[in-house]
């Protein structure tokens, strides 16, 4: 493949909602550029950019695709992106790399909550976009309708270039509203000038007179012009359109029906002439060394830096470090020193991947988009710059996760390849986390969604062949007093030669701190316990609060105070008074209203006003308490609430089902309280074998 140079490259993300047609449009892409020579169907599963045996199976995207386009003279590095919400950190790693987006919409489903997702995070990192419309070839899809969704919804910065023309109900042409001429289709997407429909010209004139003030806004000069009626050349209104939509003021809106190949080359010219080139965006990072800011703006002539924004670590494929190029020019024999791991890194070869084919070539130019084999350590978000100018780039914001499930090794032989097997999954996906709870003895999976955890699990044996059992996660409750006791605890035992002798009395009492397990003290006067032995009494109770005496829970807030006792000079020993202490605290506890205690989470859910009645009745049924509702930056309603953790589980998907989507979530523990008493009776009752195991 041929080197480009920075302005004549193009790094575009696929936005949108789940099957809106991004990765038809890729494969549409890919075949009118030459890149293939057939044109690839989702239900054939023999796309470019879903390549990956889960993807093929599911239908639909899971991972974010790289398929660099060569169209004209341009490059342009196709970013194609999942639509379903659970894999939104490989949106969030693509729209870190891209300078803009095209957010493809259906015009059979209209404007869905996958596409105002994309519009608020363009929002966020300020990316130039333009809209496209897919299915126009669908008998009774209104691109008129979708147009006055999307102007409802984002107001005049939104300008139609295009308006489809229709024959007997078919999607026959188009009418290019910069140049006001209609176009006819032919094979292979081709066209040729044909007549405006009269039914056509009403809607014509409102979407050009948009395209105008648009033009008359850029300068002085033109606002007078339009004023006077003067009429804006072709030239002048594209030139008027690359300024505004590189400066997000004007949002365009195409059409076309990729499986027909119809629009695809009209929006692979809108995207080399309105997008900006990557050295028309700026790029921050910091030079480590000296703390001040470098400002590498995509510039060749400056020292070489690039950031890893996405990992591919697929046992067939290898293992792929995807960069992007901030300044100079990286060949395939550079030593580049990676500035977030502090080691330094002999590049092998470099590539420019299409889909999963990887296409060796020299050097990539600051701006474009290529990939490292086998790159050391590195992982996604690193840094690799020289030594002598070690600049760091800002982290990629990923998505946190908070839909957890337990698993477990179906066959136990297999732990240590599990663990080898996350490793790298996580390497690739970074909303993917795996957690050991040492506390409740479980090994947790978090992902933004069930989705996701089903796909791992699917993963896990495809890829590696090891099999888990996915299940509800244990919650972490915890015991503790809400009286006090005074109890006598005597271990005495006999055997041949020494005996066991140790003899304790305790008071046990509740403590303010309920992070703390316990607290020991000694009140003995008259060396009734013998010094010595108040460390094995403590040890006894340090043991006993592990597994409390209610429900195997671990004990928290509970006072111990030794005060008195007896000892033999011959048999007693410091296993003996820990085992009595063990006895005292048992007893002690059982007498001393023991209670469950649980853990609760403040969580903050994020919905439209709309849905913030049934989100409010949903936590009620939770038993969860909303503390405050506040307006977001997004203008969504933040339901603030505590909740108990016992109630979390399958949260994210019944919020899914609310809100359509649009609705998300956030928790963080927050404190332990006394659980009600029926799911105190439902937690004994489910551990009593617990507590009988521990006895015997």
């Amino acid at each position: 493949m041929d080197v480009f140079r920075t302005d004549r490259i193009r790094n575009v993300v696929l936005l949108g909602h789940g099957s809106a047609g991004k990765t038809t449009l890729t494969e549409a892409m890919a075949y009118l550029s030459g890149i293939t020579n057939r044109l690839g169907k989702i239900t054939d599963g023999n796309t470019v950019s879903d390549y990956d045996k889960e993807e093929i199976k599911r239908k639909f995207s899971i991972s974010t695709t790289l398929v660099p386009v060569i169209w004209g003279k341009y490059k342009i590095n196709i970013l194609d992106t999942p639509g379903f919400f659970d894999f939104v950190g490989e949106v969030e790693e693509a729209v870190a790399a891209a300078d803009a987006a095209v957010i493809v919409v259906s015009g059979k489903s209209g404007v869905e909550v996958g596409t105002q997702k994309a519009w608020d995070l363009c929002e966020k990192y300020h990316l130039p976009r333009m809209i496209f419309v897919t299915e126009m070839d669908i008998d009774n899809v209104s691109y008129r309708e979708v147009v006055e969704q999307l102007k409802e919804l984002y107001g005049r910065r939104i300008a139609p270039l295009h308006m489809p023309i229709r024959e007997d109900e078919k999607f026959v042409g188009y009418i290019n509203i910069v140049k006001n001429k209609g176009r006819r289709y032919l094979d292979k997407g081709q066209k040729k000038e044909c007549e405006i429909p009269d039914y056509s010209k009403e809607y014509l004139e409102k979407y050009r007179e948009t395209l105008m003030e648009s033009v008359a806004e850029t300068s002085d000069e033109f606002m007078d012009r339009y004023f006077e009626g003067d009429e804006f050349s072709v030239a002048e209104i594209s030139a008027a359109l690359s300024k505004n939509v590189k400066e997000g003021s004007l949002i365009p809106v195409c059409m076309g029906a990729p499986v027909c190949l119809y629009g695809v080359s009209n929006l692979l010219d809108d995207i080399c002439g309105y997008f900006p080139s990557p050295d028309e965006r700026e790029c921050r990072g910091e030079n480590i060394q000296t703390n001040e800011e470098f400002n590498a703006d995509y510039d060749f002539q400056k020292p070489k830096s690039s950031f890893v924004f996405k990992t591919i670590a697929d046992p067939f494929l290898g293992k792929y470090s995807l960069i992007k190029v901030c300044s100079g020019v990286i060949k395939n024999d550079d030593v580049l020193y990676n500035v977030s791991q502090d080691s330094e890194e002999k590049l092998n070869k470099l590539y420019v991947l299409e889909g999963s084919k990887p296409i060796e070539v020299e050097e990539i130019h600051a701006g474009d988009i290529g990939a490292i084999a086998k790159l050391g350590d590195a992982k996604t978000g690193d840094t690799l710059a020289t030594k002598s100018v070690p600049v760091r780039y800002p982290d990629i914001e990923i998505s946190k996760p908070y839909t957890a499930k337990r698993f477990k090794p179906k066959n136990k032989e297999d732990v240590d390849k599990i663990s080898q097997a996350f490793a790298r999954l996580m390497q690739e996906d970074q909303t993917l986390k795996v957690v050991n709870d040492s506390a409740n003895h479980q090994t947790l999976i978090f992902c933004i969604g069930d989705q996701q955890i089903d796909v791992t699990a699917s993963k896990l044996l495809e890829r590696y062949n090891v099999e888990v059992v996915l299940s509800e996660p244990k919650v972490a409750f915890r015991e503790t007093i809400r009286g006090k006791s005074d109890v006598e605890s005597k271990y005495k035992k006999q055997t041949g030669g020494h005996g066991q002798y140790g003899h304790v009395k305790m008071r046990f009492e509740p403590w303010d701190d309920l992070n703390t397990p316990y607290i020991f003290e000694q009140e003995v006067v008259g060396g009734a316990v013998p010094k010595n032995y108040f460390p094995a009494v403590e040890k006894g109770i340090a043991e006993a609060v592990q597994s409390g005496p209610l429900a195997a829970y671990p004990v928290v807030g509970v006072k111990a105070i030794l005060y008195d006792g007896s000892y033999h000079p011959v048999d007693s020993s410091e296993m003996a008074f820990k085992t009595a202490s063990v006895m005292a605290f048992k007893k002690g506890f059982m007498e001393a209203k023991p209670v469950l205690l649980e853990p609760i989470v403040n969580m903050k859910i994020s919905v439209p006003e709309k849905f913030t009645g049934d989100v409010m009745g949903d936590l009620n049924k939770r038993r969860g308490r909303v503390l405050g509702m506040n307006p977001d930056s997004n203008g969504n309603t933040v339901v603030e609430a505590d909740v108990p953790e016992l109630s979390v589980y399958g949260y994210g998907t019944v919020l899914r089902s609310m809100t359509g989507g649009s609705g998300t979530f956030e928790y963080e523990f927050a404190r332990y309280e006394q659980a009600p008493s029926d799911i105190q009776k439902e937690q004994i009752e489910a551990r009593a074998n617990k507590i009988k195991n521990d006895e015997e």
